[in-house]
């Protein structure tokens, strides 16, 4: 499905969404069939995500997932099942050799964003890449993650805004990154889910605010992003991973409902 459009469009946003991880196939498939369902009554173009390996976990025992093998064997079977578009997460070369005839987008992790060895492989993949930028990057930085990725080949780039580090354990969200961003002609999403993240908790676990999710998710569209990164849960107290910023599946629906009205109002 490399018909997926992700540029500008004035009248349209579109969706990446699912869990943080694949925790079995019966709730990935049940998120990406409900996503699938809302997101085509209202219209909204949409790309299934779900991880099948997190390596960034704080503590040895967090849940990371089913691993490369069996997660892409879900993920394959959701896309061709439901007929949707799918994006995972990579985190070096060789998974990007063994996703990319899989995949339709390719995510950088955002503390994986400025590794030039792994942009140069999924550039070359010829796949839509999506590069979550760093906590640690301003907006005028991504030029250069951009660049690396045109040098490489590829223009189909995503750079996604998730939010930039406040003092050791929360995140702010500066809304005219969308704008810089957008300047160096490329899509741009704004996640609303890991914005909410409250890392580096002394716990081993990040906390969240998903409670701010509608009003970050409001703010991207108005200010002009063109697509929204979204993680959801049946039960969000109940996921294996990331659950405190997530939202939940039930309230997909009235969330899209309310950006569209957005979107059309500024079209």
């Amino acid at each position: 499905m490399n018909n997926i459009n992700i540029k500008c469009n004035a009248n349209q946003f579109f969706l990446i969404g699912g869990p943080c991880v694949i925790e079995n196939e019966q709730i990935t498939y049940e998120v990406a069939e409900h996503l699938k369902n809302i997101t085509t009554k209202h219209h909204i173009p949409f790309i299934f995500k779900a991880s099948f390996k997190k390596e960034n976990r704080t503590q040895l025992s967090s849940f990371t997932g089913p691993g490369i093998e069996k997660g892409l064997k879900i993920l394959e079977n959701i896309k061709k099942e439901l007929g949707i578009s799918i994006t995972t997460d990579v985190h070096n070369i060789y998974d990007v050799k063994n996703i990319k005839d899989i995949i339709d987008i390719i995510q950088i992790p955002a503390f994986l964003c400025r590794q030039t060895d792994i942009l140069i492989e999924a550039a070359e993949s010829g796949k839509i890449i999506n590069v979550k930028k760093g906590p640690f990057l301003s907006g005028s930085s991504c030029e250069f993650i951009i660049d690396k990725l045109k040098k490489s080949g590829n223009d189909n780039i995503i750079i996604t805004e998730r939010g930039n580090c406040f003092g050791y354990q929360d995140l702010i969200v500066d809304m005219r990154n969308i704008p810089i961003i957008k300047k160096y002609n490329t899509s741009v999403v704004l996640d609303v889910t890991h914005s909410n993240q409250k890392p580096n908790q002394t716990t081993g676990k990040s906390g969240g605010t998903p409670e701010f999710i509608e009003t970050l998710a409001c703010a991207g569209i108005a200010a002009g992003a063109d697509g929204i990164f979204l993680e959801t849960h049946p039960n969000p107290n109940e996921a294996l991973s990331d659950g405190s910023n997530m939202l939940p599946l039930k309230d997909v629906e009235k969330l899209l409902i309310k950006l569209n009205k957005i979107k059309n109002a500024i079209s």
